[in-house]
């Protein structure tokens, strides 16, 4: 997520002052919230990233093949894939909140069985 978080802040930064400001303004709380994890030691997370290079990099093409797939649902208008990803992902979210209530070491054991 620190990846992400750091990605979206740059991209956002990179926009025109006009796109700016549509962004902050309709994204409200929500980019607030999701870029909070973008306020952390850059010394921190260069070390973490380098010193995991292979699952960072593993995580890294998951996510672009998954951001693939819904760009390619949006592009095509498919309503019924992006549906079906988002409620799947809403639950999968879901899920890991309660077990974290009742367990939180069943996180990872919840994920997998998800899949």
């Amino acid at each position: 997520p620190h990846l992400i978080a750091y990605t979206i802040v740059g991209t956002a930064a990179d926009l025109e002052e006009s796109e700016q400001h549509d962004v902050l303004k309709y994204a409200a709380g929500g980019f607030r919230d999701f870029t909070r994890i973008a306020g952390s030691s850059p010394v921190m997370w260069r070390d973490i990233f380098l010193n995991n290079a292979d699952a960072v990099l593993d995580g890294l093409q998951r996510f672009t093949e998954d951001l693939t797939v819904l760009q390619r649902a949006i592009r095509h208008r498919d309503g019924q894939t992006l549906q079906d990803w988002f409620t799947r992902t809403r639950a999968i979210r879901q899920s890991i909140v309660d077990a974290k209530q009742a367990q939180p070491e069943n996180e990872k054991l919840l994920l997998k069985g998800l899949k």
